[in-house]
């Protein structure tokens, strides 16, 4: 390809200074360096030269780089023609001296060789200097699997090779022999598919041959187990294949495209030949390497063509600069001429690069990037991409965009990942986005939709992204952007951080616009303090706008929590929407400031929120702010109209500066050291003139009280003290106490006590502290005289609504202040009988309890649980139990005697017959009853060291009729709770059903119809971006109440204040219930491993095994529950609680064998007995659903051993016997009984199979392949793997002869059917069909197996009822029959598996299996097989 005889030599040299350039794909123009004439060639190299000769250390650090970063694409160039190389090299080429001059750059051993003049078959002698340095191919070769006879390949995987050298070299084999040159390429694809086939020169341009020739090399594939290929292979020397795959095709087409050969040969033509069959594949390993090698060829194509497109601009204005200069000079037109012929040969360059990608796209795109291996997908929409980043002018068109946005929907996260990547790259291209309009409006939806709801938090954050990028091109409607503000509040960080920017800019378009009124209102410059104030106004807005859609959103279902709540709630509760509708506002505020923190000005100026809450909003807010009247009121009020607050926005920016605080206090803390003091006393500071103002202003609203009485815990208050300001301090606890006093609302009382809690925690103040809780007790005492107004017979007196209500908030008060500080003395205060104690009004209240009165209902519950918790305190009191002196045995008289009276109340509220009590009463009663039988509870009142507690004189027993009726409380509370989330279901299920009645466009991997088939399940389920919405507030009130009742019960269970027996009604509802309640069946197993293993009380744990599983099948078969899977989860918990493992799955301890044996037979003999009623009234339906319980039991088969599972497969037998009920071994309804007798089987022989058997398999090792060796005799995992993984179940074979036919071809596989396994193929069909022998895989016979149809089966077949065994075991136990007829010959006579055979006649001879059909069918069954 020169013109000068010398220039091979130095071109060579000039390679060897270019491989050490620095490589960055796409950055450089491969005809960038073309010039016009020779004169600009040489000068451009000459620069080069001396660029390379000043900065060698550089060059030398990119070439680490390059060596270190994998996946970083770096600057290269394309070699130039060699009569400019040979005149800009040659002397520095001669000057080099001897090759050995060259060995310290040892970071690219390639370059060491000394120049020598090209030839075709040169480039195959790199193995050998290769072996030199680190790579050693032979021994890779010899690792991979893969032959090392294709330089190419082992230029690839060489960390040390050149690959503009190798791709150089190629080039210059297809200038000389272009059929040797191609098949070496396509040799190099094929050892990239793990192949070791190759292809000539004649077969490589045999384009009609093509796909004979790959159908020749899969069958190949086919016949290894594992075939391994580099792409997705683990081995260390295979980490940089990709990256290196990558950077040689495009240094490769580059530098085609460079020398003109791209044009002249038919390099492309094969190449895409070859690779688009490759593509449609059965293989997957062929299907894969071979889609990744078209997309890397079309991504240099797409530079290439990106590079032609901008000569073609330079020619056509250099053209049509030409003919100006023409007309204005009239000269000779051969400068013309020259342009002409230029840009014909630019548009020749133009149409073959054309058809070129068209191929690509046409030929492999558009099929793989709907491929069932979500790898592919993945790889196709990657290189959309990055097509769409080198040549947006022909790829950013609708035609291409759409692939993108249909896989937008995608089930797999890493495609719909590289979609939205794409999609990314596509609107970083702000020329191009006029035409990107259609495209926006279809699929805007369908990303908003993944901002909101994708299941992967990595997909979520990247669609706010584009979505971003989508608004700064002014593409969102305003609707859309509000819903992107939405995601401030999202429950994840990483989502809110990611939409902080975006909220950011809609809040400076606010700010903006609040400062423009103004400004045009006062006619006058805006200060410093008037843009804060905008700031803070434009953030309350916003909140409170984002807010109120949320609210909307779930209006409805809130609206019916309100009504479904009235009448038993706190007063006032629901009086403010944003308290009650949706997710707490509180929470979802402070979630907003977190994310914003960081972006948003006005969130971190917390002085200059409390500056704008200090000041007076009221003026004009009836009014419309933007009226005349309006202004005048804000003149006067000093407010200015452009940053007045509303109500809820005031509301809202409070939580806003609770939220600021708390994390001002929190970054300064992650801060150097003094900086948290210092932010501390300056907030401090602030509040100690601005707190008081506050609590004047928000005193008699409830919400906002509640969120100023969290700011006193965030101050230092011995500031107080230091700044002299004692006054303050007086004042402020006051205010404190004024609203504890005077506010009913839980939330408002509990926050008042963290904040007198906070006071009392100063020590600093302890004198003022101790006058002022003195104080607010004395109050405490007269407000509860004063509304009981002197009655003598509280119990039977009548009250007023407003009496009720003064009654109940002053019980609240109390309690809530009991609930952090001992006032036992004040509670028993009577001012020396003068009067009523505290305790005497609570108990006459508590008493009113048996009336039943709805509007009491609260009252009555604050009641009992002050009371309850004066006993607590009280206890906490009590002497030693050694202690005798009076003063001792006084106080436990008078506790003894307190207790036992409460104890009446509560236990007749919970389950007396004699009162109408509510149900808040009942719950709260039955609360308290619990935890004072588990303070007091005899098991509780040794410490572990075996020292008596001074509760021990005082312990007390639960009756057990009580037990019974308390149990029977728990059951209908849990009845209660059933009903109410099956009406919340039901709801939910018709709103899903409305919305896939809406649904547009499915999926577009699931258009074809193969895939339809395997993809089925996964349709039902909506699609992967869709989360369920979390419940409405009053379902997660009525859980919490739930909750805290049962869990209740069960820390009585634990404590041994109940009786475990009565676990059974938690265990019986397990998965019904939710996650929350399933938790507690954790708790109920410990507890029954302890009473099982370590107190050795078996008997109790087979009854509560029993019973829980009977009734919780009993849910099933009555269809309150639908499906059986939530008793299996049942059983497989309650199996651990037969045996504890410890390290490594070894077994610790294990339950008595004879209670596990009672359990199964017990739940044997009641099913068996349910089974036959139902098959005698014929009621098939029940009869099904009966036969589901062996699913059940099977799990409980986990801790069993040898003999034990003989005796209950022996016992199982007989009740079948009796009951005349017969097992069809054909019958789909029987599956899980034959599974459970299976299991039994294979634990009844799996001690004598460790040995005997384990040595006599390894003989016939040679007739049982890979995937067999990890069968169910060679699996080392423990059984509780085995159970929670069984067989698929499958059609059963009729009992009928086989006829034996030869073996048939296999199947061909669709191209969507072997991306599992490429190994075996033909495996996977296997698994699908319902033939018994499958025909795909034929097995030679031996003499001996075919003569005797009639042996004995092995003990594992005979027992197994007729059920079919996996194809792993039916071939080993073959294989044993043969090297063991003595054995089978013992086992015939009555020994099985190492049994002893006097044991025999007990199990096997007596056994009325041994006459049933189904053993009798094992028979012919195995005669079939053979």
């Amino acid at each position: 390809m020169s013109d000068t005889p010398g220039s091979p030599v130095p071109r060579r040299s000039q390679r060897d200074r270019k491989q050490v350039k620095p490589f960055a794909s796409g950055s450089q123009s491969p005809n960038k360096r073309k010039r016009g004439s020779q004169q600009d060639a040489d000068n451009e190299l000459t620069e080069l030269s001396e660029r390379e000769d000043v900065e060698p250390e550089v060059n030398d650090e990119d070439e680490d780089a390059d060596e270190e970063n994998e996946d970083e694409e770096q600057d290269f160039s394309a070699p130039k023609p060699k009569k400019a190389a040979a005149a800009s090299r040659k002397g520095k080429a001669k000057g080099k001296g001897p090759p050995p001059a060259k060995k310290p750059r040892t970071t690219k051993p390639a370059a060491s060789k000394a120049p020598k003049p090209p030839k075709p078959t040169k480039p195959r002698a790199r193995k050998a200097k290769a072996a030199n340095g680190d790579f050693d191919a032979t021994k890779m070769a010899s690792d991979t699997k893969i032959a090392a006879d294709n330089p190419i390949f082992n230029a690839i995987l060489n960390p040390s090779a050149a690959l503009q050298s190798t791709a150089e070299d190629f080039l210059d084999s297809l200038s000389q022999n272009a059929g040797a040159a191609q098949a070496e390429l396509i040799n190099c694809v094929l050892r990239a598919c793990g192949c070791n086939d190759s292809v000539d020169a004649d077969e490589v341009l045999d384009y009609d041959g093509v796909v004979d020739s790959l159908d020749n090399f899969t069958e190949g594939l086919k016949q290894e187990n594992s075939p391994i290929y580099p792409l997705t292979s683990k081995l260390p020397a295979f980490k940089r294949f990709r990256a290196s795959l990558s950077e040689l095709i495009e240094r490769l087409i580059l530098a085609a495209a460079e020398l003109g050969s791209l044009y002249t040969s038919d390099l492309i033509t094969t190449l895409q030949t070859w690779v688009v069959a490759m593509s449609s594949s059965q293989i997957r390993s062929f299907r894969h390497t071979a889609t990744v090698v078209a997309l890397e060829v079309e991504t240099a194509l797409c530079q290439v063509a990106a590079a032609v497109e901008k000569e073609a601009e330079i020619v056509g204005r250099q053209r049509e600069g030409e003919r100006k200069r023409k007309a204005n000079n009239k000269s000779t037109g051969v400068r013309e001429k020259d342009l002409d012929g230029k840009a014909a040969e630019v548009r020749k360059r133009r149409t073959a690069l054309a058809e070129y990608l068209k191929e690509i796209v046409d030929g492999v795109f558009v099929h793989r990037y709907r491929d069932l291996d979500p790898n592919i997908r993945a790889e196709c929409v990657r290189a959309m991409g990055t097509w769409f980043k080198h040549y947006p002018a022909h790829f950013l068109d609708a035609s291409y965009l759409r692939y993108v946005g249909w896989v937008l929907s995608d089930s797999s996260t890493p495609v719909r990942l590289e979609a939205v990547r794409a999609l990314a790259a596509v609107y970083a291209q702000s020329e191009y986005v006029g035409s990107l309009t259609h495209f926006t409006e279809r699929f805007k939806p369908r990303l908003l939709e993944m901002a909101g709801g994708d299941t992967e938090l990595g997909v979520r954050t990247a669609v706010i992204g584009v979505l971003s990028a989508i608004d700064g091109h002014a593409l969102l409607e305003d609707e859309e952007r509000e819903r992107m503000c939405l995601l401030v509040f999202d429950a994840e960080a990483r989502v809110r951080k990611a939409v902080a920017g975006f909220v950011t800019g809609v809040w400076e378009e606010l700010t903006e616009e609040r400062l423009a009124v103004a400004a045009g209102r006062n006619k006058n410059k805006v200060g410093e303090k008037g843009k804060t104030r905008a700031g803070v106004k434009a953030l309350a807005m916003s909140l409170v706008k984002w807010g109120k859609t949320l609210d909307r959103a779930s209006e409805a279902t809130e609206e019916e929590s309100v009504l479904s709540g009235e009448g038993g709630g706190v007063p006032g509760r629901h009086v403010h929407p944003p308290s009650a509708v949706g997710v707490d506002p509180r929470g979802r505020t402070a979630l907003a400031v977190e994310a914003l923190w960081d972006e948003v000005e006005a969130i971190s100026d917390w002085e200059g929120i409390l500056d704008v809450l200090l000041l007076d909003h009221s003026a004009g807010r009836d009014e419309d702010i933007d009226g005349s009247d309006s202004l005048v009121e804000s003149a006067k009020n000093g407010v200015e109209a452009a940053w007045r607050l509303l109500e809820v926005e005031e509301s809202v920016l409070l939580e806003v500066l609770v939220a600021s605080l708390r994390r001002a206090k929190a970054v300064s803390a992650s801060a150097k050291k003094g900086e948290e003091e210092t932010v501390v006393s300056d907030i401090t500071r602030a509040l100690i003139k601005g707190l008081p103002r506050l609590f004047i202003k928000y005193q008699t609203d409830e919400t906002r009280i509640s969120d100023v009485l969290l700011i006193p815990p965030l101050m230092n208050l011995d500031l107080y003290l230091e700044m002299r300001v004692m006054n303050a301090y007086t004042s402020l606890w006051d205010d404190v106490s004024k609203q504890f006093l005077s506010h009913s609302s839980q939330a408002v009382l509990t926050k008042a006590v963290s904040t007198i809690r906070h006071f009392m925690a100063a020590t600093s103040l302890t004198n003022t502290n101790s006058t002022k809780i003195l104080e607010l007790e004395d109050e405490l005492a007269t407000q509860l005289r004063d509304a009981v107004a002197g009655r003598e017979e509280i119990e039977v007196a009548s009250f007023t609504e407003d009496e009720v209500l003064a009654l109940g908030a002053v019980c609240a008060r109390i309690c809530a202040l009991a609930g952090s500080r001992d006032i036992c003395s004040w509670m028993e205060e009577d001012e020396g009988g003068k009067q009523s104690s505290a305790w005497d009004i609570v108990c006459a209240l508590v008493e009113r309890g048996r009336l039943g009165y709805k509007e009491e209902e609260r009252m009555i519950e604050q009641g009992l649980h002050l009371l309850g918790l004066h006993i607590i305190w009280k206890t906490r009191g009590l002497p030693d139990a050694k202690d005798a002196s009076p003063d001792s045995e006084k106080f436990r008289d008078t506790l003894r005697e307190q207790r036992d009276s409460l104890l009446e109340k509560l236990v007749e509220y919970v389950v007396g017959q004699q009162s109408n009590t509510a149900e808040g009463v009942k719950r709260a009663a039955f609360q308290n009853l619990m935890n004072l039988h588990i303070l007091f509870c005899p098991t509780q009142a040794t410490s572990p060291d075996g020292q008596s507690l001074p509760t021990e004189v005082l312990a007390l027993q639960l009756d057990e009729e009580v037990q019974h009726r308390c149990a029977g409380f728990i059951q209908a509370s849990i009845e209660q709770y059933a009903d109410l989330l099956e009406d919340g279901r039901t709801v939910e299920e018709e709103e899903n059903d409305d919305d896939d009645s809406s649904d547009e466009e499915p999926a577009p991997t699931a258009k074809t119809e193969k895939r339809k088939g395997k993809t089925n399940a996964k349709a039902k389920v909506k699609s992967p971006v869709e989360r369920s919405p979390p419940p409405p507030r009053f379902l997660l009130e009525q859980e919490y109440q739930f909750m805290a009742t049962v869990s209740t019960f069960l820390r009585a269970i634990r404590a041994g204040a109940v009786h475990v027996q009565h676990s059974d009604i938690l265990l019986a509802n397990y998965g019904r219930l939710g996650p929350a309640f399933d938790l507690c069946t954790k708790v109920t197993i410990d507890v029954l491993r302890e009473e099982g293993m370590y107190k050795e009380n078996g008997e109790t744990v087979v009854g509560v095994v029993k019973k829980a599983l009977q009734e919780s099948f009993a849910l099933v078969l009555d269809g309150v529950v639908k499906g059986e899977e939530h008793t299996v989860g049942l059983a497989k918990q309650l199996a651990s609680s037969f045996i504890i493992r410890g390290a490594q799955l070894a077994v610790v301890r294990r339950l008595d064998g004879q209670y596990i044996v009672k359990a199964h037979k017990e739940l044997l003999k009641d099913i068996i007995k349910n089974i036959s009623g139902y098959q005698t009234s014929k009621n098939k339906k029940r009869l099904n659903t009966a036969a589901l319980f062996f699913k059940v039991l099977t799990p409980l088969l986990s801790a069993v051993e040898s003999r034990d599972a003989l005796s209950i497969k022996a016992y199982m037998d007989q009740l079948l016997n009796d009951a005349k009920i017969e097992i069809k071994p054909t019958a789909k309804m029987w599956e899980p009984q034959r599974a459970y007798e299976k299991k039994l089987v294979s634990i009844m022989h799996k001690a004598a199979g460790g040995k005997g058997r384990r040595a006599k398999g390894a003989k016939s090792a040679a007739v049982v392949t890979s995937d067999e060796e990890s069968g169910p005799e060679l699996d080392p995992q423990p059984e509780e793997v085995e159970e929670e993984a069984p067989p698929p179940s499958r059609p059963r074979p009729k009992p009928t002869p086989v006829v034996r036919r030869p073996p048939s071809p296999s199947p061909p596989q669709s191209e969507h059917q072997n991306t599992e396994s490429d190994a075996e193929p033909l495996t996977e069909l296997e698994e699908d069909e319902p033939q018994v022998t499958p025909k795909s895989r034929p097995r030679s016979r031996k003499a001996n197996e075919s003569q005797s149809p009639m042996k004995t089966p092995t003990a594992p077949l005979a027992t197994t009822n007729g059920i079919q065994t996996t194809r792993s075991s039916r071939k080993r136990r073959r294989a044993e029959e043969e090297d063991e007829p003595e054995e089978e010959g013992a086992e015939a006579s009555g020994e099985i598996d190492g049994a002893p055979s006097e044991d025999a006649p007990s199990t096997e001879e007596t056994s009325p299996a041994q006459t049933s059909p189904t053993n009798e069918f094992v028979i012919r069954r195995k005669r079939a097989r053979h």
